[in-house]
């Protein structure tokens, strides 16, 4: 009898122990339905009672967790979102997002190490755009606060591929860049002054002021002191050539030359060297010189057009086609290259492909302007200009 009376009270309490579990499975979900309907109802304050109360019946509740911490996250309630999200991701080490917020919720609670530590473990894995922008901005501040900026420009050159319009990716670059080249200027003028290489700097940022007499001098100068420096011949040709000094063009073109001398590879100079044997008539001399960047870069924008152009002047339209298509493949922007297509399509009495080509052409050609006086307002010269010398004329 007393066996069977234990036996009773033993399956009374597993009875009872059942239905308890299950009164607390219903309350869990009965709140996570309210949080829910007030999230769909964009009443987030009203959510975050409903998530208290599940974690006040469930504390290992994941779920919960996080959807507490980041509410209060984006509440604003940095050092109560702290807990919670530190508890989430302690269950599930694999939620990028919650760590990402923990960093960022940590940073502004001024703890800069752990922010750092849990945003660069956060911050590739992350798939959501506008987190993985902020958490690498987070990054980068953070960076640039310790005066790390090669870390600061590695995160963001990530950023740069993955959303390459982002404005403010784009300007966090431009800043960054503009710092590490000031502490290379720096750096350079405290170990040697008087350097070969300090006065081929100095000329380049003259250079991009348009102060070309200066930028000239300066190059003039580097070539003294180490006429071997990488690409410096071409840069003191490029100047010669912006100077618009008449007499600065023979220089210009030895100085190509002597580019070559140094690196026999420097497409560019090659294609400088086909202007002006184009400009002198010397189309042969021209052809060879275009030949011999695109043979060394096959993907130059510069050369394959030069190409083209040679080659419609000789006449070569069929040949001269080829080198415009790929030019287009490469930078379906350039101006130069849908006006020569144009012209190509006209001789070939394509009338409408001729029509959509000038019309590209007018399109890209309309839009660098205005790039252009952007630069001029900025009293900048452009990085890279295309080549545009003759366009509708030739």
């Amino acid at each position: 009898m007393k066996a069977f009376s234990a036996l009773l009270i033993l399956a009374i309490c597993a009875i009872l122990a059942n239905s308890q579990e299950l009164s607390v499975q219903e309350q869990v979900a009965l709140h996570a339905r309210k949080a829910q309907q007030f999230l769909r109802a964009n009443q987030p304050d009203q959510a975050i009672p409903e998530f208290r109360s599940i974690i006040a019946i469930d504390p290992a509740n994941v779920d919960a967790l996080g959807n507490l911490g980041v509410l209060l996250y984006f509440r604003g309630d940095y050092a109560d979102a702290i807990p919670q999200l530190q508890a989430a991701l302690k269950s599930d080490p694999g939620l990028w997002k919650i760590q990402a917020l923990l960093g960022m919720a940590q940073r502004r609670s001024g703890d800069a190490a752990s922010s750092m530590a849990n945003l660069e473990q956060a911050f590739p894995n992350l798939e959501d755009r506008n987190i993985q922008i902020q958490a690498g901005m987070e990054l980068v501040e953070i960076y640039a606060s310790l005066e790390q900026l090669e870390k600061a420009a590695h995160v963001l050159q990530f950023l740069h591929q993955k959303f390459p319009t982002d404005l403010g990716v784009l300007y966090a670059s431009y800043h960054i860049y503009s710092d590490l080249a000031g502490e290379a200027m720096v750096s350079l003028s405290l170990v040697a002054p008087h350097s070969a290489q300090m006065h081929q700097l100095m000329a380049h940022e003259l250079a991009r002021q348009d102060q070309m007499d200066a930028a000239v001098r300066n190059y003039r100068e580097a070539v003294k002191i180490d006429p071997s420096l990488p690409g410096l011949h071409f840069e003191l040709a490029e100047a010669l050539n912006a100077s618009g000094a008449q007499q600065n063009k023979g220089e210009a073109k030895r100085e190509y030359e002597a580019a070559l001398s140094v690196n026999r590879f420097d497409g560019k100079a090659q294609c400088r060297l086909g202007d002006i044997a184009y400009d002198a008539g010397d189309m042969q001399g021209s052809l060879s010189h275009y030949s011999e960047a695109v043979q060394f870069q096959p993907d130059d924008l510069e050369a394959n057009l030069g190409m083209a152009k040679v080659l419609l002047q000789m006449n070569e339209t069929e040949k001269a086609t080829v080198f415009v298509e790929h030019a287009l493949v490469v930078d379906p922007t350039s101006a130069e290259g849908h006006f020569r297509l144009s012209a190509i399509y006209r001789q070939e009495h394509r009338i409408a492909d001729s029509k959509r080509e000038i019309e590209q052409f007018q399109k890209y050609r309309d839009m660098k302007e205005k790039l252009r006086q952007i630069y001029r307002e900025m009293r900048l010269r452009p990085v890279v200009e295309e080549t545009e010398q003759g366009t509708g004329t030739q």
